[in-house]
């Protein structure tokens, strides 16, 4: 596949885990990018360093998605300081891993406010611009299985936010397309060390198909792919980065 253009491309959560490796990979592909940190969270000093020991750099922005109003200032932000934005890839997303039973109405608006409302305000904040520009890659990040609404234990909330977000994004997905931009999902699973590159995943034994686990790498590429200029036809795709896993995690 050629390379893309030069394009502006936002990332939120990218401050650590596979977020972090998305950001990584799309500055080294030529991408103009800028990631959100979390205030009170991991802060950009790593993702910046790391970065920079490659000759890259990107715009950090301060942002909690789980807070109205964050999501859209962090893409208002982000298109003035990138002098647009054709791109927005949404790897934020908290987990609460607990039995229902064990869960809180505040364990609740956490995950839906978090994950599936501010995927609702962040397409509310970076379409108008793509539409204007003909053109735009939306990926939003679920749980392995949420296309499926597959069931796991102790995600009851969390499973519930992330088939939203697939729902949404699909719908999207329909509705967009006609405006030069495509909506997608990916879908990480089994990836057990969210910093640990190919080479070091592939000797962590897993159960899934492959026998091992899968690396930031793994979801950074599947990334790289459906934002590129020509993959405008890939549009309304679940992609499971997950090695052949089918539970929703081992």
């Amino acid at each position: 596949m050629a390379r893309s253009p030069s394009r502006p491309a936002l990332v939120t959560g990218g401050a650590r885990g596979l977020p972090r490796g998305v950001v990584c990979d799309l500055a080294a592909a030529g991408y103009r990018v800028a990631f959100t940190y979390r205030p009170a969270g991991t802060p950009p000093a790593d993702t910046l360093a790391a970065l920079r020991e490659r000759g890259l750099e990107a715009v950090a922005i301060e942002a909690d998605h789980a807070r109205e109003g964050e999501t859209a200032r962090a893409v208002r932000e982000a298109q003035q300081r990138l002098d647009g934005l054709d791109i927005v890839v949404h790897g934020v997303g908290p987990i609460v891993v607990r039995s229902f039973a064990r869960s809180t109405p505040d364990d609740y608006r956490a995950m839906l406010d978090a994950n599936l409302t501010s995927a609702v305000e962040l397409a509310f904040a970076a379409l108008p611009h793509m539409r204007e520009r003909a053109f735009g890659r939306l990926v939003f990040f679920g749980m392995n299985g949420s296309s499926e609404t597959r069931p796991a234990r102790g995600m009851s909330l969390y499973g519930a936010a992330k088939a939203g977000v697939v729902a949404f994004a699909r719908t999207l997905a329909l509705e967009e397309a006609r405006h030069g931009i495509s909506v997608n999902v990916v879908e990480p699973g089994d990836i057990r060390d969210k910093e640990v590159d190919r080479a070091g995943a592939a000797l962590v034994k897993a159960s899934n198909p492959t026998g091992h686990s899968g690396s930031w790498e793994d979801v950074a590429d599947a990334v790289r792919f459906l934002v590129a200029d020509e993959a405008g036809f890939l549009n309304g795709v679940t992609l499971g980065v997950n090695g052949g896993l089918v539970e929703a995690h081992e």
